[in-house]
């Protein structure tokens, strides 16, 4: 017996990584096993007062039950004081908050509530490999625009404005960037904007990585009519290490709010109140909880180099975000090469940039979600394997 499988999933991909890490797996047969230095998935625990959180509301009778698909009050309340605290954004947390099962659940909702086949979608290159897979997945045709070193990793947007538009319903745009670790600037900010109004485009900000080694955090929302233009995503992934709980948002204006829940309300059947809790304290910690988590990162982001400088790579020390972004040395025909000869001679996993995107070729990426001794190691092995 055959089912075919549906035409949506014909252009679609198994993830690299899912991939990878099986290949990886089946090496780990063996020792030493692999340093795993690829997947941004925050190693540090969350606040004790998170965990704590989470414990002693899972605790009680009363707290296992459906929850509503808007999240409880209290937490789009704190999504709104956080937002006011840190990015001196005022959102009505009534009505122009989403509080998400992980914001990677947002970007689909997006595509699956607004593109169909006919649209097109802007998607940068490199960029997120989840923004193409959710397009196409919609049905609408994924238009490439590219990020390049010299413009900064930032749009053309004076070129894209002269190519046309007339089918293109929203633009994915993701600063501090990921992969390549760069920052928007508020004048960037508030081109940007203007163009998804001169062109009708539904601007999609997926901001995950603002409070990481950044030290002006930064939301789209901030500038003078965004509301009109940008629906914004966040998470608690990278900033509060809590990418397994699954706790994210979507902030903007209450008709698109209104728009994406009758998708996501056909999809789910809304987060353990628990888990809404314990996000609601992660929501309250004071700058101080960014401040130590950065330590930790800066350090870390010390050693990378140092592994990148033993591998011929160059980079910018400016970068933000939980990776670092990194050119390949001459004598490679991409990225792919690197990190095959990294992983096969040293079992050291870096994540080749071609994942991203043809622009992403030509790099690497290291992630810093590893303790320093694990990259003392990975640059030992580096140095006794890899002949520069």
């Amino acid at each position: 017996m055959q089912i075919q499988v549906a035409k949506r999933l014909q252009g679609t991909e198994e993830y690299y990584f899912s991939k990878k890490l099986r290949e990886i797996e089946e090496m780990n047969q063996q020792s030493p096993k692999v340093i795993n230095l690829g997947i941004g998935s925050p190693d540090l625990p969350p606040h004790p007062s998170v965990v704590e959180a989470l414990h002693t509301n899972a605790a009680l009778p009363n707290t296992h039950a459906y929850q509503g698909y808007k999240g409880i009050p209290a937490l789009r309340k704190a999504i709104a004081d956080w937002y006011q605290r840190y990015y001196h954004v005022t959102l009505n947390p009534d009505t122009e908050v989403l509080p998400l099962i992980g914001s990677k659940e947002g970007i689909m909702h997006i595509c699956m509530t607004y593109l169909q086949a006919g649209d097109e979608a802007l998607v940068p290159n490199p960029g997120y490999p989840t923004y193409r897979s959710a397009v196409n997945l919609s049905g609408a045709t994924v238009r490439d625009y590219n990020l390049t070193e010299e413009n900064n990793w930032l749009p053309d947007l004076d070129a894209l404005a002269k190519s046309d538009l007339s089918k293109v319903k929203l633009m994915w745009v993701n600063y501090p960037n990921m992969p390549t670790g760069a920052k928007a600037t508020r004048e960037f900010a508030k081109k940007l904007i203007a163009f998804g109004k001169d062109n009708n485009i539904l601007i999609c900000h997926d901001n995950p990585y603002s409070f990481i080694l950044n030290e002006e955090p930064l939301s789209l929302l901030q500038e003078e009519g965004a509301k009109d233009v940008v629906l914004e995503l966040n998470s608690l992934s990278k900033s509060s290490n809590m990418a397994g709980w699954r706790v994210g948002m979507l902030c903007g204006k209450a008709e698109w709010i209104n728009e994406v829940l009758r998708f996501k309300s056909n999809m789910d059947s809304g987060m353990f109140q628990p888990l809404q809790m314990a996000a609601v304290k992660a929501l309250e910690l004071g700058k101080d909880w960014y401040d130590q988590l950065n330590a930790i990162y800066r350090g870390r982001r010390e050693k990378v180099f140092e592994l990148l400088d033993l591998i011929g790579c160059t980079y910018d020390k400016d970068q933000v975000g939980m990776f670092v972004w990194a050119k390949i040395p001459a004598g490679y025909a991409d990225g792919y090469k690197v990190s095959d000869e990294v992983l096969y001679k040293s079992r050291v996993f870096i994540t080749p940039g071609g994942i991203f995107g043809s622009n992403g070729n030509g790099y690497i990426r290291v992630s810093l979600c590893q303790d320093v001794k694990v990259f003392d190691e990975a640059i030992s092995r580096i140095k006794s394997t890899i002949n520069k």
